[in-house]
């Protein structure tokens, strides 16, 4: 096979993954008019395949793919023009698949499939490449985005420094559940006494200023435990005063925002289990893989990871999950997964029966506190996702 034709699909892994495990010389998706002429996201589909190392020309043809017949002339062209060709039958519109069994009904082309269910390769008719074949392709988080038309860009964590930040991770966690009732007003203390931009000192009195005009008592408990563990140093707790020096600038960053404790401990577990070809935290896609700027559509995801070819997103919640979180990340999945993607909601508190309906509705499954008391729970729920 020299030639294998796509009928295109909605699903962006449809598209991509038989020209990455075959890799023929070119490719030709049967598209959509609309498709046929967007330029950006032929040249999207291009940067996917060079950033995965696969050389392959793109061909894009037009076809309205509710219209057998416009198909079949299309498919007939295609195969007139390259005899060495084969159809990929996994993706495309009932009609068009009608129209690939026109076509083969007459001409000897060879046909296959994928199955997400059983990650496999599948002969139709005449094609011994793909008999059984398994899929080996690991996907990282960024080829999900690029294979779909969008970007990665960085977001508040800089995935690469944070290995040598991992044994700090789950003492960090065990901090934040054991003072998760408080940990909002330890949060806001934290925040109040530690305002210079960039400056690991810390310095307040025994209350600070809370929300909508309340005080906050400085946490000493708190802050006792975070000096034993290393987050913070030089803890000074007077009369009228408290003062102490943050480990570095993320540390800082972490003990100021009321969720990271929980998103680094999802993380760091997710990599502990060695099941996911990637993990990555507070990542932020680009829905166009367009430059940062005022017409940019982004999005923040707390934890995401691959395994093989399936994508997990992961939101995490210290508080109770609104109905809006959840539709988010269900977009999210849809848009940058498709079909076999997963989506879980990990909160701190006990999943609402009215919230759980609500996942479960939209095929997100919910990750509480009790699944958190324990590592050993937490893996095996997120082992599940991909079952």
């Amino acid at each position: 096979m020299k030639t294998l034709i796509e009928l295109y699909d909605e699903r962006p892994l449809e598209n991509v993954l038989s020209t990455e495990v075959f890799r023929p010389e070119r490719t030709v998706f049967i598209c959509p008019p609309e498709i046929a002429s967007d330029q950006a996201l032929h040249g999207k589909l291009r940067e996917y395949f060079r950033h995965r190392n696969v050389p392959c020309e793109c061909v894009f043809l037009s076809a309205s793919l509710l219209d057998a017949s416009a198909v079949e002339h299309r498919l007939r062209e295609v195969a007139d023009r390259y005899p060495d060709c084969a159809l990929d039958i996994a993706g495309g519109t009932d009609a068009a698949l009608f129209a690939g069994g026109l076509l083969c009904a007459g001409r000897d082309i060879p046909v296959f499939t994928y199955s997400r269910k059983r990650n496999r390769f599948f002969n139709i008719r005449g094609a011994d490449f793909a008999d059984d074949l398994p899929c080996e392709v690991r996907l990282t988080v960024e080829d999900c985005f690029l294979m779909a038309g969008g970007s990665m860009r960085q977001g508040r964590v800089d995935n690469a420094v944070l290995s040598r930040y991992m044994p700090l991770i789950d003492p960090l966690f065990g901090l934040y559940y054991k003072h998760r009732r408080e940990w909002p007003r330890i949060v806001t203390y934290i925040q109040r006494v530690s305002q210079k931009e960039d400056h690991l000192l810390a310095r307040g009195g025994l209350t600070a200023k809370g929300e909508h005009g309340g005080r906050v008592s400085a946490p000493v408990q708190a802050l006792e435990d975070m000096r034993s563990i290393g987050l913070i140093h030089d803890l000074s707790v007077g009369e009228d005063a408290v003062s102490f020096r943050f480990a570095d600038a993320q540390i800082r960053a972490w003990l100021r925002d009321v969720g990271s404790a929980l998103e680094l401990y999802v993380y760091k577990t997710c990599l502990d289990m060695g099941v996911f070809s990637d993990v990555r935290t507070s990542v932020v896609v680009d829905w166009l893989g367009q430059k940062p700027g005022p017409d940019s559509v982004t999005n923040e995801l707390d934890v995401m990871a691959t395994a093989g070819v399936m994508p997990v997103f992961i939101s995490c919640k210290t508080c109770d999950v609104k109905t809006e979180a959840l539709n988010e990340l269900a977009i999210l999945r849809d848009r940058f997964g498709g079909q076999g993607a997963r989506a879980a909601i990990v909160t701190a508190e006990r999943g609402r029966a009215p919230m759980r309906h609500r996942a479960m509705e939209l095929g997100i499954d919910v990750i509480d506190l009790n699944d958190l008391a324990t590592k050993k729970e937490l893996r095996e729920r997120l082992r599940s996702l991909l079952r």
